[in-house]
């Protein structure tokens, strides 16, 4: 069995990385790792979706995977989701990926432009190659979208609100999604709330209490799998 992870930065996965064995470290960005006895390969890609989307194709042009884990934290539109929780991001799209006309955005799928089977990939943005986990199986799904710009405007997050219906953004998470798709591979977009999305409040954003959760998680899906 060979595993990927996935995330944006180091801290994001740091409790889980320092129970684990470091077997090689090829680069700055990726690692070889023992993880509960799992071969698993950890790559840190930077903050945003071209970065992720580099780093995943460079290493998956030299690996072949079983499964691929993007871990990561999330700000949540729903207020309803606490803080900490950690959600299934089933479905995931680049909410800025389209056109605009005077004051209507288009989005891709309305521009008639005779797209290639991965960029319907990246706008249909549904998770289609599961990994069967139990504990992934009790996580809430949710549906986000991957963006450059967090939203920290109240015109911004209402009109993207009512175009997508998200309960959950990121800067990474669709084109994670949408590699692993045209690749084939076994995937899941796990992330743990840290904020919500609404003006700039960062003293109320909780990461420390989001890392823990995400952390413990992921410590709980690798064991299952």
């Amino acid at each position: 069995m060979k595993i990927l992870i996935v995330a944006a930065t180091y801290s994001e996965l740091k409790p889980l990385l320092e129970k684990a064995v470091i077997i090689e470290k090829i680069d700055d960005c990726f690692s070889h790792y023992r993880i509960d006895e799992k071969e698993t390969d950890v790559m840190i890609t930077g903050i945003g979706m071209v970065s992720t989307a580099y780093h995943m194709g460079r290493i998956l042009g030299k690996y072949k995977y079983d499964f691929a884990f993007n871990f990561g934290i999330a700000g949540s539109f729903d207020k309803n989701i606490s803080t900490g929780t950690v959600v299934n991001i089933d479905s995931d799209v680049l909410s800025e990926l389209g056109a605009e006309n005077g004051n209507e955005f288009l989005k891709f799928d309305q521009l008639g432009m005779g797209a290639s089977s991965i960029s319907k990939t990246l706008w249909k943005g549904k998770n289609n190659f599961e990994i069967y986990s139990p504990v992934i199986q009790q996580l809430q799904r949710v549906k986000g979208i991957t963006v450059n710009s967090v939203h920290g405007n109240n015109d911004s997050i209402k009109k993207v609100y009512n175009l997508f219906i998200p309960d959950v953004e990121s800067m990474e998470g669709a084109a994670f999604l949408a590699i692993c798709n045209a690749e084939k591979i076994k995937c899941a977009q796990i992330r743990s709330i840290s904020n919500y999305v609404e003006e700039r409040k960062k003293d109320n954003w909780e990461i420390e209490k989001a890392i823990k959760s995400l952390n413990d998680i992921a410590i709980r899906i690798l064991n299952s799998i």
